[in-house]
């Protein structure tokens, strides 16, 4: 409506200007005022004319064109692109978005579980026309929302309650991508991931669950420590089995003869001795003598 309206102004425009530049000529000086309106007119509802022949379409963004209801199957690209003046061009994001859902979902067992998640996805590019005759532009709520919920139900209800509490939620996360992905990518709406932020469990099955955890931890405390026992006293047995050891292998090279003259050696040196001392031969165990201290 508005390339029509401007193109009209602008033809009235250029046809006074034409009109009020004949009767200058005719009349000298009176239609001058009329003339220089007329022009100024005519150029800028003609620029609005020939801009219109043009659109520009952002970054991360294709255009669809409606002529009169007829969708072109070719969408315009990011840039400036030449246009009907009289379709409407509905720009498409192609860039990666979010949807955010807090729902309560079942579980295997029959309990309601509270699911904080999200999804990202983007828009194929070459079926932003299609999902615009199909769905529409507000095909986020129309096909993707309702779609997220129901995938999101159906998949926790063959979880249990405490699967969604420990580390299968990735398997989760996976099946709920897959599922989703397939309703909509023939749609034109491709789903990357789905990452869930948060999950709340009935408080007593939380607190029967982390007393679960809590005990197989302590359990696992328990069998280290008596395998840290048992290594010590393993350990230990192996010393002990080392000294009696090393005992016997002396005691078996040490004779009475031995001792007799090591203890023999052993007064040498200490008569040799400037040290006061007092010796008494022949009172000593096996006749070896006694030393005294004097001091």
């Amino acid at each position: 409506m508005l390339f029509i309206l401007s193109l009209i102004i602008a033809g009235l425009a250029i046809f006074y200007w034409l009109g009020a530049n004949t009767k200058v000529k005719q009349y000298n000086e009176s239609f001058k005022g009329g003339r220089s309106a007329s022009g100024a007119v005519a150029v800028v509802f003609g620029l609005i004319v020939l801009l219109r022949f043009f659109t520009v379409i952002p970054a991360g963004h294709v255009g669809v064109v409606d002529f009169f209801g007829r969708v072109s199957p070719t969408t315009l690209k990011a840039g400036i692109n030449f246009r009907n003046p009289l379709a409407r061009i509905i720009k498409f994001s192609i860039k990666t978005q979010q949807v955010y859902e807090v729902m309560d979902v079942p579980s295997k067992e029959g309990l309601t579980v509270k699911l904080d998640a999200s999804i990202l996805f983007h828009l194929d590019p070459e079926k932003a026309a299609q999902i615009y005759k199909t769905v529409g532009a507000n095909y986020v709520e129309i096909l993707l929302e309702p779609q997220f919920r129901s995938v999101c139900r159906g998949v926790t209800a063959g979880f249990e309650a405490k699967a969604l509490y420990t580390s299968q939620r990735e398997e989760l996360a996976h099946l709920i991508t897959v599922d989703l992905a397939k309703l909509v990518a023939e749609r034109g709406v491709i789903v990357e991931t789905a990452p869930l932020r948060k999950i709340e469990l009935p408080r007593k099955v939380t607190d029967a669950i982390e007393d679960k955890l809590k005990a197989e931890q302590e359990s696992q405390r328990m069998e280290f420590i008596l395998t840290k026992e048992k290594q010590e006293a393993e350990r230990k047995r192996i010393e002990a089995r080392g000294i009696s050891d090393f005992q016997n292998i002396v005691a078996q090279g040490i004779s009475q003869n031995l001792l007799r003259w090591k203890g023999i050696e052993a007064t040498e040196k200490l008569a040799q001795s400037q040290n006061a001392k007092v010796v008494i031969i022949g009172a000593g165990q096996d006749g070896l003598p006694i030393i005294l201290d004097t001091k």
